[in-house]
C-alpha cells in the first residue's frame, strides 16, 4: 500500500473512534509498527489535520474535519446499500427519503460514479407484513429525541386500558415490524419501553427534559447491560 493509502486509512481510523486511540491499537488494526503510527500522525498534523493526543495517551481527531471522498471497498459499499435498504423499508417517510438521499451523495461524490455498482448489489431487503398506521409517530419520536423535548403521548397497554403520559424520550428501537421506544416516564417516574404502534396520539412539548439525553442513556445501557457502540 502506499503511503498516501495508508494515511487516508489512518484518518479513517481516527475518525471512527469518539474516544483517544493508542498509537499500538492504530499500529494494529492498519498492521504497521508503532513507529509508523507516530511518523504518519505527525505527517496527518503537520497537513492540517487536526488530531490531538500524545505518545502513551492515544489520539483523536477533532469532529467536522472533511476528508476528500475515497472509494469504497465491495464490503463497505454492498454495507452501506443493505443499511440504507433496510431503512428505507422500516423507518418512517422521512427517514427512508434520507436513506435514499444519502446514497445518492455517496455515489455522486466518489471519485468514480458509483451508482451502477449499487443498482448491481444483489443483497435485499425482502418486503414484510405493511407498516401500521401508527408507524407516523416515529417521526416525531425521532425528532423529540434529537432535540432533547419532551413528548406527550396517549398510550395503551397490553389489556388496551389507555393513559396520557410525558415522557422523556432518549433512544428508539427498530425492530422487523416493530418499533420500540426508550424514555423515562414522569407519570411512573421510571424507565419505561413504549411499542410505537401502541401509541395513539403524540405532540411534541417545547420543554427540554432536564437530563442530558446521554446521561439517561447511559443510565439505561448500565441497567439492562447493552454494551455501548463504537
Amino acid at each position: 500500500m502506499s503511503r498516501a493509502g495508508r494515511l487516508f486509512q489512518l484518518m479513517d481510523a481516527l475518525r471512527a473512534n469518539r474516544r483517544p486511540v493508542t498509537a499500538a491499537a492504530l499500529a494494529e488494526q492498519l498492521g504497521v509498527s508503532e513507529r509508523t503510527i507516530y511518523r504518519d500522525i505527525q505527517s496527518l498534523a503537520e497537513l492540517g489535520a487536526p488530531i490531538e493526543g500524545s505518545a502513551g495517551v492515544g489520539y483523536l481527531m477533532k469532529t467536522g474535519f472533511f476528508l476528500p471522498p475515497l472509494m469504497f471497498g465491495p464490503d463497505e459499499l454492498e454495507a452501506l446499500v443493505l443499511g440504507a435498504r433496510w431503512v428505507r423499508r422500516q423507518g418512517d417517510p422521512a427517514l427512508a427519503r434520507a436513506a435514499s438521499a444519502a446514497l445518492a451523495k455517496i455515489a455522486t461524490a466518489s471519485p468514480k460514479d458509483l451508482r451502477d455498482r449499487m443498482a448491481d448489489t444483489s443483497l435485499w431487503v425482502p418486503i414484510g407484513v405493511p407498516q401500521a398506521s401508527s408507524d407516523e409517530f416515529v417521526q416525531p419520536a425521532r425528532e423529540a429525541i434529537r432535540n432533547q423535548h419532551k413528548l406527550r403521548i396517549e398510550y395503551s397497554d397490553e389489556a388496551g386500558q389507555a393513559t396520557e403520559r410525558i415522557v422523556w424520550p432518549f433512544a428508539l428501537a427498530f425492530f422487523e415490524g416493530r418499533r420500540l421506544l426508550a424514555a423515562w416516564c414522569e407519570l411512573r417516574d421510571a424507565q419505561r419501553h413504549f411499542r410505537i404502534d401502541r401509541i395513539r396520539a403524540a405532540a411534541t412539548l417545547a420543554e427540554r427534559y432536564p437530563i442530558p439525553r446521554q446521561q439517561l442513556i447511559s443510565r439505561w445501557r448500565s441497567e439492562h447491560g447493552i454494551q455501548e457502540d463504537s
